[in-house]
């Protein structure tokens, strides 16, 4: 079987097992990129430097020829290029060492190439054992050196310096594995007592996930973040990790429906109890602070759907002075328009899934604050299991290159359909807070730097009317979810709440006109058509 790129050409024989006999002695010059001309040069084995497929070479194989090659995976799994040491005895023409078996070969520390601005660093109690299995530290130069703006924290972080997957390759690969083995029983040993990094198990860690949980990091400003398999079940772990049997949860009012729903049904079989409070309310969270031992403050900023907003500055000093805890889901915000850690949370939560995607593709969630926090969030999320998959965070790492534009587009359309529809004769009230009508508008524009692409408002009408205008619409989606580059419409009544008789679904100021509308990255004049049609059509 042949395998060539624009690069270079080889033949690999595939056998039933694996040959690991010495490459040409010649090898190490065939390998310089001045000499990849596209001859073809056959070869029948390798030794202790193991060939390393590029990270998609798996995928770029047909279905029949990763069935019949039972040494390629061997040979992905252990390196991603020749090793291009000068001072190995190989390249000098010294007689190479006896031939290593298959399994000593899948164990081959991996090449580390340094970039000029990365220092290696191993401390003197773990030299030897570094000796022994390759491993080494890196101290990258810090992103902000270099990394100036977000949006080049959305493209560089985690990834121009050094991931911890080595590879030449520009994107981030894709690590399918549920284990990760060790080499022997002591480096086992030095990892569980912690004098050795690595991972174990795919639920409690994956190197794919990793560089997305520091890509948010970088954007937070945050110490650590956690990936999980939803916005939900990063709520549900945040609340079973921080609030204690028996303790109290202060909440707003205006927020998701399964947030509420779990609050309200899920944590009182635990004795935990709930203030919930208008999120403009200041003086029910200082009542709220002072009757009961609160052990966290969650809220949405802006909120789903009414786009509220709380003063993350003003309640996180009156939360610290008694010691609880300050939770923004800033999943409306991204962290392009807000950095809640920066105003004094000391959680920031996202549902991944809505503008950090931002393809309507993938699910996924995270939560974000100091290294202390985060930790025993971690801990809880290991038991309960609710990981994400290592492709899925490829698509959240690839989706978010290009959030700060999508964002840019959304923040911009955002705003000037809210004008356009606010002047309109046939729509009651718009709840954007980027226009002066809103009651937090002050607010958002202190702690906001664009106010995002989701606009709710009321038709001047009934649940029918409505409907009439929804079903007239063109270019967007009738579904759940926000933020992606395709624009969605629905509405709250029939969408989320159409099991609550109209009576129980007023009580949270959801009424049968209430429209949300996300928009996408689509051209806004088109956009602006589309809505006005619909609107004469009503």
């Amino acid at each position: 079987m042949a395998v060539s790129s624009s690069h270079m050409r080889f033949t690999f024989e595939c056998r039933s097992d694996p040959d690991f006999s010495p490459p040409p002695s010649n090898f190490d010059n065939l390998r310089r990129r001045s000499f990849l001309t596209g001859s073809r040069v056959p070869f029948h084995g390798v030794s202790s430097l193991i060939l390393r497929f590029p990270p998609n070479f798996q995928r770029q194989l047909s279905t029949k020829a990763r069935r019949n090659c039972s040494n390629i995976g061997v040979a992905q799994i252990v390196a991603a290029s020749w090793s291009n040491n000068a001072s190995d005895p190989h390249s000098t023409g010294a007689p190479p060492p006896p031939a290593a078996s298959a399994a000593d070969a899948a164990t081959v520390p991996l090449p580390v190439d340094l970039a000029a601005d990365e220092d290696v660093v191993v401390s003197a109690d773990v030299a030897s054992s570094a000796a022994d299995n390759g491993a080494v530290q890196l101290k990258h130069t810090s992103y902000s050196s270099f990394l100036k703006s977000d949006a080049s924290k959305t493209i560089h972080a985690a990834e121009r310096l050094g991931r911890g997957i080595v590879t030449d390759g520009i994107t981030t690969p894709v690590v399918n594995t549920s284990a990760y083995f060790f080499k022997k029983t002591a480096d086992l040993i030095d990892f569980k007592e912690n004098r050795q990094s690595s991972f174990e198990y795919g639920r409690y860690g994956n190197p794919t996930t990793v560089v997305l949980e520091e890509k948010i990091s970088a954007l937070e400003g945050a110490e650590s973040t956690v990936i999980m398999a939803s916005g939900m079940c990063a709520s549900i772990v945040l609340f079973m990790a921080l609030v204690p049997a028996g303790g109290h949860l202060v909440t707003t009012t205006d927020c998701y429906r399964k947030t509420r729903i779990f609050i309200e049904t899920v944590l009182p079989k635990m004795g935990i109890t709930t203030t919930v409070i208008d999120p403009a309310d200041v003086g029910a969270l200082e009542s709220a602070l002072e009757k009961h031992n609160v052990s966290l403050f969650f809220t949405e900023s802006p909120t789903n759907p009414f786009l509220r907003c709380v003063d993350i500055k003003l309640v996180s000093e009156l939360c610290r002075k008694k010691g609880t805890l300050l939770c923004i889901d800033g999943t409306f915000a991204t962290p392009l328009n807000q950095k809640a850690l920066a105003l004094g949370a000391d959680l920031t939560l996202h549902s991944l899934t809505k503008y950090m995607g931002g393809h309507h593709d993938v699910l996924g969630g995270c939560i974000s604050g100091s290294t202390k926090v985060i930790s025993q969030i971690r801990i809880l999320h290991h038991i309960l299991g609710g990981v994400l998959n290592p492709n899925a965070a490829y698509l959240f790492v690839r989706g978010m290159k290009t959030l700060h534009l999508r964002v840019q587009q959304q923040n911009s359309t955002g705003m000037r359909m809210a004008k356009l529809l606010e002047a309109h004769p046939k729509v009651k009230r718009v709840y954007y807070p980027g226009l002066p009508s809103h009651p937090e508008h002050e607010l958002a524009k202190r702690q906001m730097t664009g106010f995002g692409g989701v606009v709710s408002f009321e038709i001047d009408g009934d649940l029918h009317t409505t409907i009439k205008f929804v079903d007239s619409l063109k270019i967007p989606y009738i579904a759940a979810s926000f933020g992606g580059c395709e624009s969605i419409v629905d509405q709250p009544a029939i969408l989320s709440y159409w099991d609550l008789p109209q009576s129980e679904r007023a009580k949270y100021k959801i009424h049968d006109n209430l429209v949300r509308f996300s928009f996408g990255v689509e051209d806004f004049e088109d956009l602006k058509a589309d809505v006005l049609q619909a609107l004469e059509a009503i």
